[in-house]
C-alpha cells in the first residue's frame, strides 16, 4: 500500500515541477505560444488532481495508527496544488489582458483596473477554496475517528463473544460434573441399601439357624 503511495508522490513531485517551470515561463511567451502552454498546463493541473485523488484513496485504505504520517503529507500536497492552481489563475489573468489589449486596443488604465478587479475575486475564490479545503479535511478526520471507535467495538465485542463462549464451556462442563457426580450418589445409595439387604438376610439366617438348633435339642 504505501509503495503504491510512494510511486504516486514520485509522479505528482514531477509534475508539479513541470508545472511550475511552465507557469513561470507563461508570461514571457509571444501571444500563440501562451495560448498552447495554457493549455498544455491545464491539462497538467488536471492530472495533478487525478493523482492526489489516488493519493487520498491510498491513505484510506492504510490502517488508522499508520495513517497520521500520510494524512499529514496529503495536506502538504494539497496545499501545493492550491498554490500552482493561484499561480496559474494570476498568469492566465495577465494573458487574458493582454488578448483583450490587442482585441479591443483598451488603454492602459483600464487594463490595470480589470486586473486588479480579477485579481481581487481569485483572492476571494482562494479564500473559499480554503474554508471549503479545511472542511473536508475535518471531514476525513471525523471519518478517521468514526472509523477507529468501530474498530474498537468490533475488538470489544469479539472479546465480549469469547467471554460468553467460555461461559457457556463452562456451564457444560458444570453439567457435565453434575451428571457425574448424581450418578455416583445413586451407585452409593444402590450398593448401601444392597448392603443392607444382606444384612438382614444374614440375620434372619442365624436367626432361623438358631431357632432350628435349639428345636433339636
Amino acid at each position: 500500500m504505501s509503495s503504491d503511495f510512494e510511486g504516486y508522490e514520485q509522479d505528482f513531485a514531477v509534475l508539479t515541477a513541470e508545472i511550475t517551470s511552465k507557469i513561470s515561463r507563461v508570461p514571457r511567451l509571444p501571444p500563440d505560444e501562451k495560448k498552447q502552454m495554457v493549455a498544455n498546463v491545464e491539462k497538467q493541473l488536471e492530472e495533478a488532481r487525478e493523482l492526489l485523488e489516488q493519493m487520498d484513496l491510498e491513505v484510506r485504505e492504510i490502517p488508522p495508527q499508520s495513517r497520521g504520517m500520510y494524512s499529514n503529507r496529503m495536506r502538504s500536497y494539497k496545499q501545493e496544488m492550491g498554490k500552482l492552481e493561484t499561480d496559474f489563475k494570476r498568469s492566465r489573468i495577465a494573458y487574458s489582458d493582454e488578448v483583450r489589449n490587442e482585441l479591443l486596443g483598451d488603454d492602459g488604465n483600464s487594463s490595470e483596473n480589470q486586473r486588479a478587479h480579477l485579481l481581487d475575486n481569485t483572492e476571494r475564490l482562494e479564500r473559499s477554496s480554503r474554508r471549503l479545503e479545511a472542511g473536508y479535511q475535518i471531514a476525513v478526520e471525523t471519518e478517521q475517528i468514526g472509523q477507529e471507535m468501530l474498530e474498537n467495538l468490533s475488538h470489544d465485542r469479539e472479546k465480549i463473544q469469547r467471554a460468553r463462549e467460555r461461559l457457556r464451556e463452562t456451564d457444560a462442563n458444570l453439567g457435565k460434573s453434575s451428571r457425574i457426580l448424581t450418578g455416583m450418589l445413586r451407585r452409593i445409595i444402590q450398593n448401601r441399601i444392597l448392603l443392607v439387604i444382606l444384612g438382614i438376610i444374614v440375620v434372619i439366617t442365624i436367626l432361623t439357624a438358631i431357632t432350628f438348633f435349639v428345636k433339636g435339642h
